[in-house]
């Protein structure tokens, strides 16, 4: 095991100089502290204890990343009572198995605004777990959440004073006065763009779906217009993973989404900005579909079917074909008082579990809308 900092002149407790709204994640100082899951919880443990900066561990087997713990959580679950006599003499890996969550991967060309947006939207719990930042293929380096909120308040700090000066120097020109503006008009749509985007597939996230939902079923209620939404699961995806590895998943994922978009684009006969494709969880992804009948959106669901099926990604451990293959749920109503998205949402997802049962790799339209009744 070792421990290395990789910093631009500068140390981990203190951001550089200078930032701007263009500085990214390569201008901090990143720790590259990595370890293979067979090493032992308590040299883990020592480590730690040797470098109160280090914000966590990364995982490698034989060398190839697999994820990241926290020293919160290492030192959580350690802490506990018997933490230490079950875990001290076993490889991490076991302790990783039990107290692994979510993290957020950002590549090094990621703005800082955009990394700090992202990891404040984390839930309460994961709030300071720290980033992983991927500088290049195969390599993966840790950042402390602390460190991209001082910076953060460096930049806001530098905008602050730049635009006021511009504002207040009369020898500025408007010229350049339109130039500072459009930068950070820039900066903000591209800050949007991201906070709304998932970083893995670049397709919309859990939230940006949360959100257009409810603006279409206000929207679409009032216009007495059709709603659907399709569901789609990748079937076996953990089989995949497990057979070729979570990079090859990666890979996958990121394929299946292109496709999906390029099929819900195409139905429409170009670029519809009112259909939403978006990851709706690790290997599920949704459609929005405003202003379409069930009829049309049975239609493109099964275009995404075949054209997933068609770029023949093989899959060998899969009871269903030797290749990817989708599952498929769909439902569609006019939004109306007495009903919500939730049983738009419940029916897609009940059609999909129909799907499932029926073999997988097909397309299954839940008529019923039924309401859900809150627990």
């Amino acid at each position: 095991m070792s421990v290395e900092i990789i910093a631009p002149s500068n140390s981990p407790e203190k951001p550089p100089e200078n930032l701007t709204l263009e500085s990214t994640l390569q201008d901090l100082a990143v720790f590259n502290f990595q370890v293979e899951t067979s090493s032992l919880a308590k040299d883990v443990a020592r480590l730690f204890q040797a470098h109160p900066l280090l914000p966590g561990v990364i995982l490698t087997v034989n060398g190839e990343f697999l994820g990241m713990i926290s020293r919160r959580r290492f030192m959580e679950r350690m802490s506990r009572p018997y933490g230490v006599d079950i875990f001290a003499c076993r490889p991490i890996m076991a302790l990783y198995q039990i107290a692994q969550t979510d993290i957020l991967i950002l590549p090094g060309v990621a703005l800082i605004v955009m990394a700090a947006q992202r990891a404040v939207q984390r839930s309460p719990e994961q709030l300071y777990e720290p980033i992983v930042v991927q500088l290049e293929p195969q390599v993966y380096r840790l950042l402390d959440v602390h460190q991209v909120l001082v910076a953060l308040s460096q930049i806001h700090q530098q905008a602050t004073w730049y635009i006021s000066e511009l504002y207040y120097n009369l020898s500025v020109t408007q010229s350049e006065l339109e130039a500072a503006n459009s930068k950070l008009q820039s900066a903000n749509s591209e800050l949007y763009r991201l906070a709304n985007s998932d970083g893995l597939t670049q397709v919309a996230n859990r939230r940006c779906f949360n959100e257009y939902l409810e603006k279409k079923w206000q929207e679409l209620g009032e216009e007495a217009a059709e709603l659907s939404l399709i569901l789609c699961d990748i079937d076996f995806f953990k089989k995949y993973n497990d057979t070729y590895g979570h990079q090859a998943g990666d890979a996958c994922l990121q394929q299946v989404a292109k496709t999906i978009v390029e099929a819900v684009n195409y139905s429409a006969g170009e670029v519809s900005p009112e259909r939403l494709v978006a990851r709706y969880g690790g290997e599920e992804f949704a459609v929005i579909l405003p202003r379409t009948t069930p009829e049309t959106a049975v239609s493109i669901a099964e275009q995404i079917r075949v054209w997933v099926k068609k770029l023949e990604i093989e899959n060998i451990k899969s009871p269903v074909c030797s290749c990817v293959t989708l599952s498929l749920g769909l439902a569609s109503t006019v939004p109306r008082a007495e009903t919500s998205k939730k049983d738009l949402i419940a029916a897609a997802d009940r059609a999909l579990y129909q799907a499932k049962d029926a073999g997988r790799d097909r397309v299954i339209l839940d008529f019923r809308l039924e309401k859900v009744i809150p627990e």
